[in-house]
């Protein structure tokens, strides 16, 4: 079965009252721009996004996980309480209701963290190897030991 936005509302007010025993009184539903997270509480609007790929790969049990968590950066942010993910008030409650710290990493995300390439530099003069994840400007860069002429090198 697909998710709707329905859907997803209508298991976010559920979820609202059989755990943290308030109502859920705005909007959550699914946003497909989302990508390095499962779902966000948005501060401003108080609306909950889910990240439609969580839902697909990991299935309805990871669903609940993520609506959990977001709701309580809600409710904590609603009761003037802390609701950041370092507050001692979001860690108690996420223990309480039994709400995931993070989600599971998605399948595609682990393979792009597993390619991630490196870069490597020789100096031309006193040939100390250097190695970078972020490709640099050679011509604006030179060697910390000696000054020297940085050159990239394939390995």
């Amino acid at each position: 079965m697909k998710p709707n936005d329905e859907m997803i509302q209508k298991l976010t007010e559920e979820l609202s009252h059989r755990f943290f025993h308030r109502p859920f009184l705005h909007r959550a539903y699914i946003n497909k721009r989302l990508r390095t997270t499962g779902g966000r509480y948005l501060l401003g609007s108080h609306n909950i996004e889910v990240n439609e790929k969580y839902i697909e790969a990991f299935g309805e049990e990871e669903l609940i996980g993520i609506l959990k968590h977001e709701l309580c950066h809600y409710h904590l942010h609603l009761q003037g309480k802390g609701y950041k993910h370092s507050d001692q008030d979001f860690k108690q409650l996420l223990k309480t209701t039994g709400s995931p710290r993070h989600c599971r990493p998605l399948p595609e995300q682990g393979e792009v963290l597993k390619q991630k390439k490196a870069f490597f530099y020789k100096c031309s003069a006193c040939r100390l190897k250097y190695k970078r994840k972020r490709r640099i400007n050679t011509s604006k860069y030179v060697c910390g030991a000696c000054r020297g002429v940085l050159k990239e090198i394939i390995e």
